[in-house]
């Protein structure tokens, strides 16, 4: 077995790293704030967020990675430096560690290698890269070993990765640049052809996390959320219902579901028969959106389940899949 010492989660909107026998011990969001003239960082993760939309000029604030991707090499090394750092003190054993981080399924070669240079900068001792919807399977506690089909839904922030898994591989699988920050995007254009209010980011999001939902409740709560007046310029305050951010939505969550008919279509029918009996299995922030798992049974019949530690479920398989990747070293040996 190779031992895995960190699991990293290189997601668009937050990176989560996993420490063997510790747990997910950081959860920050991936954004960055520096100086323009001399690209001095002045902030990373939650206090980086807080600036956003705040700062003056000669500071900016990023997000370095974009649909799962790295989008500044510079920065997102910095940045992942700056929390495997922090994650490293929290480490009893010296020495370099064995770090596993994931990424998107359909990459390229070139944003693959990129990663991994970035993490082998950290002073890992060895880097292995790990596709996100296996490492979702793995963290959710499925026995992807097994001649038996799965399914996994991982909504992040930048990707929306779905595969049917079977004897420890992909049988059938996607990966769409549409996720969780496309819902708040969509919120921001959905206020302002309506009310002509504009809603800064964290607004919007603030809003998706309260009320959010892709499928009609039965209640319909409402969220006041601050922004600007786009007539006059005024700050103002918006009532938003939940219905509204279902209609809101639509166009994003059509993206998601047709990406997973097209696979189940695609799929083996033997092993969309197991997925049948065995109900996909959701993973991601993406998915604990209202109704997510109603909606994807409406829509293909089949019945799915939110992963209990949907959120974390891809930084614990990353840190948890050594038995995997040794198999996987074997077979290419």
């Amino acid at each position: 077995m190779h031992r895995i010492d960190i699991g990293i989660d290189l997601g668009t909107s937050n990176v989560r790293i996993y420490m063997r026998d510790k747990g997910v011990v950081i959860n920050q969001p991936a954004v960055v704030a520096y100086e323009t003239k001399s690209k001095k960082i002045i902030a990373v993760g939650i206090k980086a967020k807080k600036m956003l939309g705040k700062t003056p000029e000669g500071i900016e604030v990023v997000r370095p990675m974009m649909h799962g991707v790295i989008s500044d090499y510079s920065l997102a090394e910095r940045m992942i430096k700056a929390f495997v750092k922090n994650a490293m003190q929290k480490r009893k054993i010296w020495g370099r560690p064995n770090i596993c981080v994931c990424v998107p399924r359909e990459i390229t070669e070139v944003e693959k290698r990129a990663v991994e240079d970035i993490v082998c900068r950290t002073g890992a001792k060895q880097v292995f890269v790990l596709e996100s919807p296996m490492a979702a399977a793995i963290g959710s506690g499925l026995d992807i070993m097994e001649t038996y089909g799965h399914m996994v839904i991982d909504i992040g922030g930048g990707t929306t990765d779905i595969a049917v898994i079977s004897a420890g591989g992909i049988s059938e699988g996607r990966s769409i640049k549409v996720a969780g920050d496309d819902y708040t995007e969509a919120l921001i254009r959905y206020v302002k052809r309506k009310y002509n209010i504009l809603l800064g980011d964290l607004s919007a999001e603030e809003v998706k996390c309260e009320i959010g939902a892709v499928y009609e409740r039965k209640s319909n709560p409402s969220f006041e959320a601050k922004g600007k007046n786009l007539l006059n310029g005024l700050p103002v305050r918006v009532k938003i219902t939940s219905q509204e951010t279902v209609e809101a939505f639509e166009e994003v969550t059509t993206q998601i579901i047709n990406a997973i008919t097209g696979v189940i279509e695609a799929a083996p029918p033997e092993l969309i028969s197991d997925v049948a009996r065995e109900q996909i299995v959701l993973t991601g922030s993406g998915s604990l959106l209202y109704g997510m798992d109603k909606l994807i049974f409406a829509k293909t019949g089949i019945k799915a389940t939110v992963a209990e530690n949907a959120s974390e479920a891809v930084a614990e398989g990353a840190g948890t899949a050594g038995d995997y990747i040794m198999i996987q070293d074997e077979q290419h040996d």
